[in-house]
């Protein structure tokens, strides 16, 4: 074990996790096509937009309480090449709304069909638009909640605030947060995790091509042709375009585990010990184990952004998110 490195304290869930799948790959593949529902007859859903950096903006999509009666609103950001209709969205959505919580369900910049809506692409540790829409919805209470990708970019903005945090911010979770991005890209390039890769990959290209068509001039000679990894991609796609050196500078200034000590808000990271592509082991850190304001939920199974349990509450790490917020408040 290395010198930095320290068990991690494991809290007690607040429900037992009985897992409907003893292997990660089937969590993840089961929870990424598991049906879900939101009812959006009780609950509609809307549309806003953001205005974040000069000429970017981002769009939300929101489901309320009637009358007004929420106690306070669940922000919750979605994972890389997602958007606020994947599926896990959805099911935060229905349960933090059944828990009379408002939610905002945030596209990251260029997801959800808004390419046209910002100059630029995004990354993993882009906390720039978060922290504008968080200033924005001051001073309704506000609960952030993050999936992989997303959760990176939540417990990182968390970390930046660090004693500062906003008055309405009440509290922060990430489900599955690759909070060592490096160590992750590594461990996704392996081939029993080229299935998501490729995924990954296909999906990051089309974007590219969106933008080119979109904004010829700023996205003609930006092209993922020829790369064969997540790695290669940032190395030669995301880092260039945000003024990184290269992929190795990117991973270190972006992820969230460099933060973690500094969060001052109360924090919940629930990450499953079998995820594929987010190894346990970058959880066993002075960052996770020394700050008393973040717990750490990990169980054995659950996979990757699913944890379905045999039973009621099928998305076991939903609900244990929204019991924290229920908590918090």
């Amino acid at each position: 074990m290395e010198e930095t490195e320290r068990p991690p304290a494991l809290d007690a869930p607040l429900l037992p996790f009985p897992p409907l799948f003893r292997n990660g790959h089937l969590q993840t593949i089961a929870g990424r096509y598991w049906p879900t529902s939101l009812d959006e007859r009780r609950w509609p859903t809307t549309e806003r937009f953001f205005d974040t950096e000069p000429g970017v903006r981002v769009l939300a999509h929101c489901n309320s309480q009637p009358n007004g009666a929420a106690r306070a609103t669940v922000l919750a950001v979605h994972g890389l090449t997602a958007s606020s209709g994947a599926p896990y969205m959805r099911t935060l959505a229905q349960t933090a709304l059944q828990a009379g919580l408002d939610v905002i369900r945030l596209n990251v910049r260029n997801c959800g069909g808004t390419e046209h809506l910002a100059p630029t692409l995004y990354h993993s540790g882009l906390t720039a638009d978060l922290r504008h829409v968080v200033e924005q919805l001051a001073p309704r209470p506000l609960l952030l909640a993050g999936f992989s990708m997303g959760g990176n970019i939540v417990m990182k903005l968390a970390g930046e605030w660090g004693g500062e945090i906003p008055a309405h911010v009440k509290g922060v979770c990430g489900i599955s947060v690759p909070i060592c991005l490096a160590t992750c890209a590594r461990e996704l390039g392996k081939a029993r995790n080229r299935i998501y890769e490729v995924r990954f990959l296909r999906q990051l290209a089309q974007t590219l091509a969106t933008k080119r068509r979109l904004m010829p001039e700023q996205f003609a000679a930006v092209t993922s042709d020829g790369v064969r990894s997540i790695w290669e991609f940032d190395d030669r796609v995301t880092a260039p375009a945000f003024g990184f050196r290269d992929a190795d500078d990117y991973y270190a200034q972006s992820s969230s585990r460099a933060f973690l000590g500094r969060i001052g808000v109360p924090a919940l990271l629930v990450q499953a010990q079998d995820d594929p592509f987010v190894p346990f082991a970058i959880f066993k850190h002075p960052h996770v184990a020394d700050n008393s304001s973040v717990r750490l939920l990990a169980p054995q199974h659950g996979g990757h952004v699913a944890f379905l349990a045999r039973g009621a509450p099928r998305f076991w790490a939903i609900h244990e998110a929204v019991a924290f917020f229920r908590r918090l408040l």
